[in-house]
């Protein structure tokens, strides 16, 4: 009996044995031994061993598998994640466009993307309003001031009431404008007498007559006409007389003998 005992007793170990070495040996296995850490989902990037759930078998080494947990149990030791890292900002630049309310901007550059999950990237650039006009006196002096329009109708009753013109050797003419921008305000206006706002639309093309009651003495042209701006097809600003929420940019096209808009879309500088 005795030897029958220790027989039974040494097949025992030798099970155990072989069975430790069975379970342990594999659990080396993992992203480390294979020399993989992948971005994303890659179904390539595997790896056979113990997983973190402390299952065993197929495991993987990429960026997604914290979200499947089938990450092989080094995973965070082999792969460990690294966050974005961003320089400072830059100064901020000039205005985009001199003379109006516009935009500056500055960046920061990536100095280290992201790895293995680690904190994405946040923005590297940033806008902020602006006008500048310090640096161009001569320039933006009279672009900055906006030209005062209203109804072409308002013309006719100019004539009828006789309105003496002193700048007698001075004929009118006509300037032709596309609408950039506008405020809402036009579109709100109510009351007959600010109807005519209701016409003005972004992208459309209107024609602003000068007639030379609305000169100013010992002018030529009408303030706010674009005249003698260097810039050609620059951008100005006007507003509606009668609604002061009504004003907006329009974009100059040049100077006509008369005007050939359609009649909700003839005005007149004031």
């Amino acid at each position: 009996m005795p030897p029958f005992r220790y027989t039974v007793t040494g097949c025992w170990i030798y099970y155990c044995v072989g069975l430790m070495v069975f379970l342990v040996a594999p659990g080396d296995a993992g992203c480390e031994d294979v020399g993989f850490c992948c971005t994303g989902r890659d179904p390539s990037c595997i790896s056979k061993g113990w997983r973190a759930d402390r299952s065993y078998g197929t495991c993987y080494c990429d960026q997604a598998c914290t979200f499947t947990l089938d990450c092989c149990h080094d995973y965070e030791l082999a792969c460990p994640a690294v966050s974005c890292v961003v320089s400072e900002w830059s100064a901020w630049s000039g205005c985009a466009e001199p003379c109006r309310a516009t935009v500056r901007m500055r960046s920061r550059q990536v100095l280290q993307e992201p790895q293995n999950g680690g904190e994405p990237c946040l923005h590297v650039e940033e806008h902020a309003g602006c006008a500048e006009y310090k640096d161009h006196p001569r320039q933006c002096s009279k672009s900055l001031v906006p030209a005062l329009i209203t109804t072409g109708g308002y013309g006719n009753a100019r004539k009828k009431r006789d309105i003496p013109v002193k700048n007698d050797d001075v004929a009118g003419y006509c300037v032709q404008f596309q609408l950039t921008s506008m405020t809402p305000g036009c579109q709100r206006s109510v009351g007959p007498h600010t109807r005519w706002m209701h016409y003005l639309r972004e992208g459309h093309k209107v024609c602003v007559e000068c007639q030379p009651p609305a000169l100013a003495a010992g002018q030529r042209h009408c303030s706010g006409d674009g005249e003698e701006e260097e810039s050609g097809r620059q951008s100005l600003q006007w507003q509606a007389v009668g609604n002061p929420r009504c004003r907006g940019v329009w974009r100059r096209f040049g100077r006509l003998d008369s005007c050939s808009c359609p009649t909700v879309h003839s005005f007149l500088f004031i």
